[in-house]
């Protein structure tokens, strides 16, 4: 079965409709937990259920569609996750919105590796990487938007009344892609093609993560953790932090967060290839620390505007980098299969993503600044593990181990 533009679109519809929901509420649930008489532990505790439930449900839904088909398990994520953003917009109190949350993080978690099996099913291999692209730019789309179209409905009133509009917006938007996907997608895994092999966990394996981290790519899946942990613990707490230091709305916080959005884009799609083609990934994963090592400096610093703006951008851009050198030399250090690899890469950023919000919300009830002190602590000495790990002595050493390991002698012994 060869997919249609229009089915590549809907998809992509669906995606950017979830990412836009996701981008949507950013800036506006530290108000929400404000407005609950909670703080940052509570507001860490919010931010990490959602990344706990889609790393643990990813993979559920994605085996389960290879069992019963890719539209069905498309539209429950879709119907779920429009009914939790209503109920977010309803909440009143606090557990309302942990549980609205999770189960946001459950179903909006059906609806990613499923749209990718869904453009594997059905196109040729020469045009899979057109359909991956799409989607891919529909997710850029949806996280770059959804913070400043959140912040600007919400606007800097604060009322309860302004601040669930953007999810009563995001629940319709869900709505109306589960029924573009009801009535105008068809299914592309043919019953004959789905496995009726009983279903099993094909979750996170403690056993091959640990393991991982003796192999040669050890080095670079701390990496992968080190980079979403920065990522999470700046922008977990930057609204709350943004609302106590500096009286910033939501408004003004997801214009922040866009311009964030729009500088990690172009340095993403501009910047990342030239720079590693002519220095290497080692040399634009430690600039990129350094960069992001000023850009927690500098916001916990920041005593206006501008100088948020500015640190803000110059974090950003050092992430942007970051992530793809990180998963580029991941790919080249790997003993292991490319999928199991990306896998694992993917499982320790995870895990980045839950400790970050963690760490920040309870710090932060300590001290405001100290979300932003502790991470320009933690990139600095990344960047020295770094200049020790990814040396090209390191590097020499870390090709070594992997031909070692991938021999045939190796693996049978």
């Amino acid at each position: 079965m060869q997919t249609s533009s229009k089915n590549i679109y809907i998809l992509a519809f669906t995606l950017t409709v979830v990412m836009l929901g996701f981008g949507l509420v950013i800036p506006i649930i530290p108000y929400y937990v404000e407005s609950m008489g909670a703080g940052g532990t509570e507001l860490g505790l919010l931010v990490a259920s959602y990344a706990v439930m889609r790393l643990v449900f990813g993979p559920f839904w994605g085996s389960l569609s290879d069992r019963v088909g890719r539209k069905p398990v498309l539209m429950v994520g879709m119907l779920g996750y429009a009914i939790t953003m209503f109920w977010f917009g309803l909440a009143t109190e606090l557990w309302m919105l942990f549980l609205a949350r999770s189960l946001s993080g459950i179903l909006s978690s059906a609806t990613s590796p499923t749209t990718m099996a869904y453009i594997s099913d059905s196109t040729a291999e020469e045009d899979r990487g057109q359909g991956m692209g799409i989607l891919g730019a529909a997710v850029g789309l949806g996280t770059v938007l959804g913070p400043g179209i959140g912040g600007l409905l919400a606007g800097d009133t604060v009322n309860r009344t302004a601040l669930s509009l953007p999810f009563y917006i995001a629940g319709t938007s869900a709505l109306l892609a589960l029924v573009l996907i009801w009535l105008l997608l068809p299914e592309s895994l043919p019953s004959t093609e789905r496995k009726t092999t009983k279903l099993g966990s094909s979750g996170i394996d403690i056993r091959q993560i640990w393991k991982a981290l003796y192999s040669p790519i050890g080095v670079m899946l701390v990496m992968a953790l080190l980079v979403a942990f920065a990522v999470t613990t700046f922008f977990s707490i930057f609204g709350l932090y943004a609302l106590d230091r500096f009286g910033y709305g939501p408004s003004m916080v997801g214009i922040v967060l866009m311009v964030v959005g729009l500088v990690s884009a172009m340095a993403q799609g501009l910047l990342t290839g030239p720079l590693t083609k002519k220095w290497g990934e080692p040399a634009v994963i430690q600039v990129s620390l350094l960069a992001a090592a000023i850009g927690f400096a500098g916001l916990a610093l920041a005593a206006s505007t501008p100088a948020v703006l500015i640190a803000t951008a110059i974090f950003a851009l050092g992430t942007a980098l970051l992530s793809p050198a990180v998963t580029s030399l991941t790919s080249k250090y790997t003993h292991l299969p490319q999928g199991i690899t990306m896998g694992l890469s993917n499982s320790f950023m995870s895990l980045g993503r839950i400790i970050g919000p963690l760490w920040a919300g309870f710090i932060y009830d300590i001290n405001v600044i100290y979300p932003y002190l502790s991470g320009a602590v933690v990139m600095v000495f990344s960047f020295f593990f770094s200049l020790v790990k990814l040396s090209p002595r390191a590097e020499e050493k870390s090709s070594q181990e992997t031909e070692t390991e991938a021999s045939p002698g190796h693996r049978s012994a």
